[in-house]
């Protein structure tokens, strides 16, 4: 059964966009698009690429919500999703992403907070939900690289055992977390 809540989000116009370098945040988009289907709301989750920014800033422009997904850059949201953060005024936000270092909810909590602070003044910030994902295999190499430069380091074994630990990730606990996430903010459940 239909609750009055989701009707009305079911009338605004929801836009589900990410930016994913190596799948991890397109998975999280696909279950947000699929959380969102099981309550009666269409939204196509689209890639944002670099070659067609114009695509994604079309497809925010008629959207009353939009569900902004990324992939962590150096501590903060890819270079395509900052771009697009302009676009954002008047619209009801909510952000989600993957980040392969760390998997402590106050890091993916500090990344969310610096992308908020990157909104324009009008967007409506509804919330947004992180989680660990595995990151490309030359990043090991390089790390293994850096321990045997400099063999018993902590702070480079740390960093392949991060890597190790975020292989699995995102997995299907992860993207149901951040689906929830996301049906809580727009208050559908």
């Amino acid at each position: 059964m239909t609750s009055d809540r989701e009707r009305d989000v079911d009338k605004r116009n929801v836009a589900l966009l990410y930016n994913s370098r190596g799948g991890n945040t397109k998975m999280v988009a696909e279950a947000l698009r699929d959380a969102l289907a099981q309550h009666g709301i269409e939204a196509e989750a689209c890639e944002i690429t670099a070659a067609d920014l114009d695509g994604a800033r079309s497809a925010i422009k008629p959207a009353d919500v939009v569900l902004l997904g990324f992939w962590c850059d150096k501590g903060t949201c890819s270079e395509e999703v900052s771009a697009l953060l302009p676009e954002l005024s008047g619209k009801q936000v909510f952000l989600f992403g993957t980040a392969g270092f760390g998997g402590a909810p106050e890091y993916f909590e500090r990344i969310l907070a610096g992308v908020k602070a990157k909104l324009p003044e009008g967007a409506a910030y509804l919330g947004g939900a992180m989680c660990q994902g595995k990151m490309g295999p030359a990043i090991r190499k390089r790390y293994e690289a850096m321990l045997a430069e400099k063999p018993g380091d902590q702070r480079v074994q740390a960093m392949i055992d991060n890597f190790d630990a975020a292989a699995s990730h995102p997995d299907a606990s992860d993207a149901q977390r951040i689906a929830d996430a996301m049906l809580d903010a727009l208050d559908i459940r």
